[in-house]
């Protein structure tokens, strides 16, 4: 067993300067085996242990980075552990066995839409990183009729996690239909935010991220990115 210092297997993961993996340690960002460590010196095998940033997972393999964008199916978990009788989103990709593949940020069990996969453990951490501030829409289907004092509501935020979240941008599509723009990206942000106006979501799909679009991707199936489509994650 090989062991080193936590924050430099994560600077040679491509995460950030030695300096700047500490203060991400110290942060409480970092998981070791499920586990917060904020000790920068724990000594971890990479090959052994599961490390994580953010909850995902830190890639050293020097190999060949493939980046997919999938159009997630509700009933799908973005994990790689399984439960009893669950379907993984990893289950999805049987043709690609030579990769170590995990999703980049998670669609709850029930959402279904744009979902990046990849390899890329530096990558996935830019895309999650809140400073990159990127704008995710999703279209949403309620159960009633929307009037402006329902887009009112939503638009004034509502507790996410601890913290005061509000939408980027809202707007009606049809009677019982929205599109909703968010930069927070918390846990169940959008179902909340219009639980909190009185409503209940029927169906929960991601359109968007940054400025890449899930476009006419049929439901369950999933292609590579192109290089110039990876940049546009990164615009607004």
């Amino acid at each position: 067993m090989s062991q080193q210092r936590l924050s430099k297997v994560l600077a040679a993961a491509g995460v950030a300067s030695r300096r700047a993996c500490e203060e991400l340690i110290f942060e409480g960002l970092v998981k070791v085996n499920e586990k917060v460590v904020k000790v920068p010196q724990t000594l971890v095998d990479h090959t052994f242990d599961q490390i994580t940033l953010r909850d995902q997972p830190i890639q050293l393999s020097t190999g060949e980075k493939v980046y997919y964008l999938l159009n997630k199916p509700a009933g799908y978990i973005c994990s790689k552990r399984r439960s009893s009788g669950s379907r993984l989103v990893l289950d999805l990709f049987v043709e690609d066995k030579g990769h170590r593949l995990f999703t980049v940020g998670r669609l709850d069990k029930e959402t279904s839409g744009l979902l990046i996969v990849t390899n890329d453990g530096h990558f996935a951490n830019q895309v999650i990183h809140p400073s990159n501030h990127i704008h995710k829409e999703y279209l949403v289907k309620t159960d009633q009729e929307l009037t402006h004092d329902h887009l009112v509501a939503i638009g004034h935020g509502t507790l996410v996690e601890g913290s005061f979240v509000k939408p980027i941008r809202v707007k009606k599509i049809r009677r019982g239909t929205l599109k909703i723009v968010i930069g927070e990206g918390k846990k169940r942000e959008v179902r909340l935010l219009l639980d909190a106006a009185g409503l209940k979501v029927k169906s929960l799909t991601r359109i968007r991220l940054g400025r890449l679009l899930l476009g006419n991707l049929p439901v369950g199936c999933w292609r590579s990115l192109k290089d110039k489509e990876k940049t546009l994650i990164f615009r607004e």
